[in-house]
């Protein structure tokens, strides 16, 4: 995320942050909430300005020297290669001083999604479930709501607004039928305005047609990644609904989780927040494509040989073999509380 302020004699007189790739930048927003105050004033941002060309926003430096901005804090360089350094150097040979470095590990700390992306090509992938104390995530029925209280279910939906898109499996799509929207809050009257792209990963294109992730393309539209395997008829009757149908390749008749998120990392996704079931986050975990997991615990024991946990698949030979979350934080919500650590790529 990038956001910019615009300060003129000790007042904040312009605000902005980078909604979503494609939209104006934080520092265009910025400038045009100041308008003419602009001029003398000066421009701090999380991330160095771009300057290059080929993308489908204008460069944001010419805007900053057109609107007589007189010093610019940058907290971090730019980690794109295309970036790296120029902006910075641009707006020093227009004269106007740049002072890099404050607030550096936050800006990293905000921008490791996309710093991410920009090393590998591939989005960043947050784990996110909610689960009771011994790990379980649905019934052996397959009932899973409500596992926790409202304040995580609240904080999931802010969660889906700050990532670029949402993933699950079609397995979740036929037993939970989730819309994968980003609700608002109760209280807001506005509604929320960012939604993520809702990925859907079914290799045999067994979506049914009333699905409710399939609804309201125009507002929150839809990716169903598949494979070759799938039939020509459904292809075509999901694009008639205005559904995008990625073919990604396969192995043993399954989207290769890899090359489906190389996929997703040229349409411009930095940062994927995965809803899967246990079989998905299993499949994803083994292929060392988490980087972070966020896990709502509820304070209950639901028990159960046949209920369903958090990560399925076949576990490690021994306790030892078992990754350990780095960063870890711990914190109370609601009636739950939070895990969230990173994992290390193998």
């Amino acid at each position: 995320m990038v956001g910019a302020l615009v300060v003129s004699r000790g007042r904040v007189i312009g605000r902005g942050y980078h909604h979503a790739a494609g939209q104006p930048h934080a520092e265009v927003l910025a400038l045009r909430q100041a308008g003419r105050r602009a001029r003398g004033g000066t421009l701090y941002v999380t991330l160095e300005p771009c300057s290059h060309l080929n993308k489908r926003t204008p460069p944001c430096v010419p805007a900053i020297i057109r609107a007589g901005i007189h010093r610019v804090v940058v907290a971090m360089v730019d980690p794109n290669p295309l970036v790296r350094g120029r902006g910075v150097a641009q707006l020093r040979r227009a004269g106007i001083p740049v002072t890099v470095g404050i607030g550096r590990a936050e800006a990293e700390e905000m921008n490791k999604a996309y710093s991410h992306w920009v090393r590998t090509g591939r989005p960043y992938v947050t784990l996110k479930a909610g689960m009771t104390l011994d790990g379980r995530i649905a019934a052996e029925s397959g009932a899973s709501r409500w596992i926790t209280g409202p304040a995580s279910r609240q904080e999931g939906h802010r969660l889906r607004r700050e990532v670029d898109a949402v993933l699950v499996g079609i397995g979740t799509v036929l037993a939970d039928d989730p819309a994968l929207t980003a609700r608002r809050p109760p209280g807001l009257v506005r509604p929320a305005s960012k939604q993520p792209l809702r990925v859907v990963l079914d290799s045999r294109l067994r979506i049914p047609r009333s699905a409710a992730v399939l609804a309201r393309q125009q507002q929150a539209p839809t990716l169903v990644v598949t494979t070759a395997a799938a039939p020509r008829a459904k292809r075509l009757a999901l694009a008639r609904k205005g559904v995008d149908v990625l073919t990604a390749p396969a192995t043993k008749g399954r989207v290769r989780l890899a090359a489906c998120l190389k996929q997703l990392g040229k349409r411009g996704i930095t940062h994927v927040l995965l809803e899967g079931g246990s079989e998905l986050n299993a499949a994803f975990l083994k292929a060392g494509l988490v980087n972070r997991v966020r896990f709502y615990v509820a304070p209950a024991l639901l028990g159960g040989a046949r209920s369903i946990g958090v990560i399925g698949g076949r576990s490690p030979a021994s306790p030892a073999q078992a990754r350990p979350l780095h960063h870890l934080r711990i914190r109370p919500l609601g009636t739950d509380f939070v895990i969230e650590g990173e994992l290390q790529p193998h």
